[in-house]
């Protein structure tokens, strides 16, 4: 019993410096010594409850007055600690010779993997010389129970030693050699803990709970996350959204909206200069059409008098469509219409400046509910830069004229070509995405260009990048990515339209999941089970029913199809964002509890001590974010941050659930851990938007 005190009571209340728990639990123990025999805390002799007493009471002994009957006490016992002190050193060295190799470890590496890569690497080499292995041989176990990490350097070592004629002759197989290095390792490692070896030679691992501790309490000290370290900055232009001017933004955009916003907040949360593209659809023979249909709705458009009242961009387009269909006449001033824009008409100018206008109005309103920041570089940017493009094409050799005089060029692998201008003279696609791949690498000196679209525009710009690098305008070894994504469907498997067939407008999408969450809150509200009140329901109803759309899209591979669900995304169990949502509320509860009612203060709390399974986990989930970082800043794949951030409620979760913070002699240290939950998943929130 007096061991269990000494580590729940007085330990815990010497650790946090909290001199009003420190003098109570001094003063219990001086009155139990006191009642006895005044020397042993239990019966006449010496027992282990004394050594461990006296070794806190030692390390308070300079800091700290004792009263009489515990000084006596301490007194009594410092000649046999002085004894215990020089057994646990030879314990400590003896340990440290079990360790058969020196390791040179940075233990404030944020990255988890690496830190268990380096150690296992350097294991290997210092037993067996330098032995080529693969970049990768430390990844997370992926059934838990196993372990925290796993690594796999024991098989491609065992080949290579092998096949050099190096492979000592005690070693017969992949799991033999496992063995040694596990053996080398020790377990007095500083990192690890609970080495073995598994099926063909893997070496499994945990990570120390006390290096866990450690991390938790540097994150603890600004509550930010830790980034991968030596990311060098870099400028990347990020093109998404990309909406048609005179058209309403629908479903088929939310994909590119919300997964480039989350892309453009990962690179920039490591440093990088991010230029985020708007590349709207502003150019082209449908305006020919658009402007005489204005025309003719709107006769004084051109004149500047009239601002026409167009409330639904969609039908407005389609009526235009159907009029250039039906009419030949429409159609040939349509046509004529192109010419003139082409040539500079300032009324043709005029009233294609004013439908940009109205359709920006459009989109900023669904820009503002999604929280999308975004530079608009239309189509339009890049007419003049596409002659001097096509010249230089023409000059180094590349471009080829085909039958009727369409310039083209043929990529590798590709059957049909890029068509830099067609056999009229115009401009197209091709020619546009070009020149906007020149400014971009050459103006903007971007060292990474990524496009987000739908996959079928896959072959497109694989072509576009192969035409850059063959010209040489990745002199530098920019990168060039594309993001193909699915296509959002229906419970029918389908693409997600309509009952009647059409496509479905973003904005009535977003209203739709803010009308059932409204409905939802409410219901909670006279349950009892929400803690808002009516007046918060529409601006609560808006951010859970909008963060719930968009993670619902984020937390899946973005190149995978998927089905729309309002009753899915809004559930409050599984992996949604409602889920996360009150996962956090629900740990923010227990802190504002802790202070109302129990009058803790939240900024000083002390440090983190890890009493609990639980706790562990908790700080496991935390600290992988800078390995989740740098997963996703190759791919750049935002499912991996909604994986984080769903393991890391999980692991909250678990925690609340089965450690009491609220009352605790631990409610100091797993406070702690509550802010740190909160400040990490809001973190990742803010990541995804």
């Amino acid at each position: 019993d007096w061991c269990e005190w000494e580590r729940t009571v007085l330990r815990k209340a010497a650790a946090a410096a909290n001199e009003k728990k420190l003098a109570a639990a001094l003063d219990h123990l001086e009155k139990s010594l006191s009642a006895g025999s005044g020397i042993h805390a239990v019966g006449n002799s010496m027992t282990v409850a004394d050594i461990v007493l006296c070794s806190t009471l030692n390390s308070l002994s300079s800091t700290s007055t004792f009263p009489t009957a515990i000084n006596r006490y301490v007194q009594t016992y410092s000649a046999s600690w002085s004894k215990v002190e020089t057994a646990l050193q030879e314990l400590v060295e003896q340990g440290s010779k079990n360790t058969l190799v020196k390791l040179d470890l940075d233990l404030t590496q944020p990255s988890l993997v690496d830190l268990v890569d380096t150690l296992f690497r350097q294991t290997v080499t210092q037993l067996f010389g330098a032995v080529k292995l693969p970049a990768a041989v430390v990844m997370k176990c992926a059934n838990p129970k196993h372990g925290d990490y796993q690594c796999s350097a024991a098989m491609p070592a065992f080949k290579a030693l092998k096949d050099s004629g190096k492979l000592p002759p005690d070693i017969k197989s992949p799991p033999m050699l496992a063995k040694a290095i596990l053996e080398a390792i020790g377990h007095e490692n500083p990192v690890v803990t609970e080495l073995s070896v598994n099926g063909p030679g893997f070496v499994s691992c945990r990570i120390r709970a006390s290096l866990l501790q450690d991390h938790a309490n540097k994150f603890l000290e600004t509550k930010i996350l830790p980034l991968p370290p030596n990311i060098k900055p870099q400028v990347c232009v990020v093109d998404f959204s990309s909406p048609n001017i005179a058209k309403e933004m629908h479903v088929g955009h939310l994909r590119s909206t919300i997964i480039g916003e989350s892309v453009c907040r990962i690179l920039e949360l490591v440093g990088h200069k991010v230029h985020r593209v708007n590349h709207v659809g502003d150019w082209g023979t449908q305006f020919g059409m658009l402007i005489q249909f204005l025309r003719e709705e709107y006769p004084n458009v051109g004149e500047g008098g009239e601002i026409p009242n167009i409330t639904d961009l969609t039908v407005f387009y389609k009526n235009a469509k159907q009029r250039f269909d039906e009419s030949p006449e429409f159609k040939k001033k349509a046509q004529l219409n192109v010419v003139d824009l082409q040539s500079g008409n300032k009324e043709c100018l005029s009233i294609w400046k004013l439908l940009c206008d109205i359709s920006r109005g459009e989109f900023e309103k669904v820009y503002t509910r999604l929280d999308i920041t975004i530079e608009e570089f239309g189509e339009s940017f890049y007419n003049d830069k596409i002659p001097p493009v096509i010249e230089e094409f023409e000059k180094a050799g590349i471009l080829k004229s085909e039958e009727g005089g369409a310039k083209c060029v043929f990529c590798d692998g590709f059957k049909i070509p890029l068509m830099l201008q067609k056999s009229d003279g115009g401009y197209g696609y091709d020619s546009t995405d070009m020149a906007a791949l020149k400014y971009r690498l050459k103006d903007l000196n971007a060292d990474r260009v990524i496009a987000i679209t739908d996959f079928s525009q896959a072959d497109h710009f694989k072509m576009i990048y192969a035409a850059g690098k063959a010209i040489g305008w990745t002199d530098r070894g920019q990168r060039l990515d594309h993001i193909g994504f699915g296509t959002v469907q229906g419970e029918d498997g389908k693409r997600f339209k309509t009952r009647s067939g059409d496509t479905v407008r973003l904005v009535d999408l977003l209203d739709e999941a803010a009308s059932r969450m409204k409905d939802s809150l409410k219901q909670r509200i006279t349950d009892g089970g929400a803690h808002i009140t009516d007046d918060d329901v529409h601006e609560v109803a808006e951010a859970i029913g909008y963060g719930s759309v968009k993670y619902f899209d984020l937390r899946r591979n973005p190149t995978s199809n998927y089905k729309f669900s309002y009753d899915m995304m809004l559930d409050t169990k599984g992996d949604t964002g409602v889920y996360l949502l009150y996962a956090r509320a629900r740990v923010e509860s227990i802190l504002a509890k802790a202070e109302a009612e129990y009058g803790a203060d939240l900024n000083n709390l002390g440090q983190v001590t890890i009493t609990h399974e639980a706790e562990r986990n908790l700080i496991l989930a935390l600290q992988q974010f800078p390995d989740v970082i740098t997963l996703t800043l190759d791919d750049l794949f935002p499912y991996h941050v909604c994986q984080y951030v769903y393991e890391l409620a999980n692991a909250a979760t678990d925690f609340v659930s089965r450690c009491r913070v609220l009352g605790s002699d631990e409610m100091p240290s797993r406070l702690l851990l509550c802010q740190a939950t909160v400040a990490a998943m809001q973190q990742a929130f803010d990541l995804l938007g």
